[in-house]
């Protein structure tokens, strides 16, 4: 029954869906956190400390942390792959261009793809970056979160490289919301203006609240 779901369109949507959702609650939370930079170090650092002792003593050090980075990994496996396989299914039904134009979609549903392939190599990066150091700026120090972040935006390209990945983020949300809630059968007419207006708002916070962490860093309030 799952093999089947899976090799239908309307199950790989629905996988879409769900861990496009999982990853939408991660970054609420990981936006949050993040602004407790503007707390100072010793904030920041104890809550980075916090994340890896989460479920003491039940949760041995740092697995409630690791539990976590799996179901996200499994999440933009899971997202990834099927909007790969859905995109390849789409050229396959439709091999030649439509006799009459297409109406013209948004923006951010056109840049969607675009936009999934750049937030997949900015992950590759912000990990490579912040949690293992191997392209970190400035000496990477373990046990040391706040200084790593503002090393990192204490460059031009790390702010480049974060700002644009945090807007195509927005784009991201804002269309792939709405799509998860059509998917999900939470849509309906009455409803739509709603689910619009919740992605919009979404989109907006996450990526002002994302990008104040660089803005914060560049203008010297963190420091």
């Amino acid at each position: 029954m799952a093999r089947t779901m899976w090799d239908s369109s309307v199950g790989k949507k629905t996988v879409m869906a769900v861990s496009g959702l999982i990853m939408l609650l991660y970054l609420v939370a990981h936006m949050i956190g993040n602004l407790k930079i503007y707390f100072g170090a010793g904030e920041f650092n104890h809550y980075a400390h916090w994340l890896r002792t989460v479920g003491e003593p039940f949760m041995h050090y740092e697995w409630t942390l690791w539990l976590i980075r799996i179901v996200l990994v499994v999440a933009v496996v899971a997202h990834a792959t099927s909007a790969y396989q859905l995109s390849r299914r789409d050229l396959k039904a439709r091999p030649s261009k439509y006799v009459h134009p297409r109406p013209r979609a948004s923006y951010a549903t056109r840049t969607m793809r675009w936009g999934g392939i750049i937030l997949g190599l900015f992950i590759v990066w912000h990990i490579l970056d912040l949690t293992t150091g191997t392209v970190h700026s400035g000496g990477f120090q373990a046990g040391h979160p706040y200084q790593n972040v503002v090393d990192t935006f204490s460059t031009w390209y790390g702010d480049v490289i974060y700002i644009v990945a945090m807007l195509a983020l927005g784009l991201h949300i804002r269309h792939g919301f709405w799509s998860a809630a059509q998917t999900l059968g939470v849509g309906n007419r009455t409803r739509d203006r709603a689910l619009k207006t919740i992605a919009n708002v979404l989109a907006l916070l996450l990526t002002a609240g994302f990008i104040a962490v660089p803005v914060g860093v560049m203008t010297g309030v963190v420091s």
